[in-house]
């Protein structure tokens, strides 16, 4: 078994769909794990969606 902790997702604020999204890209790559290609791709779509969710907007202190 794998087993994967998400912390930093859901300090980002991720909830179930976002989760979702990053569980189905793990699956995609882990079912074709020698596609490079498939790897940045996903890199890419992980990097927008992240970016939706800050996770400082301004220094704490």
């Amino acid at each position: 078994g794998l087993r994967l902790g998400t912390p930093a997702l859901t300090a980002r604020g991720f909830k179930e769909k976002e989760m979702e999204t990053v569980s189905n890209y793990i699956a995609d790559i882990l079912d074709d794990i020698n596609n490079e290609k498939l790897q940045e791709n996903i890199k890419q779509e992980l990097k927008k969606l992240a970016s939706n969710f800050i996770i400082y907007e301004r220094a704490m202190f």
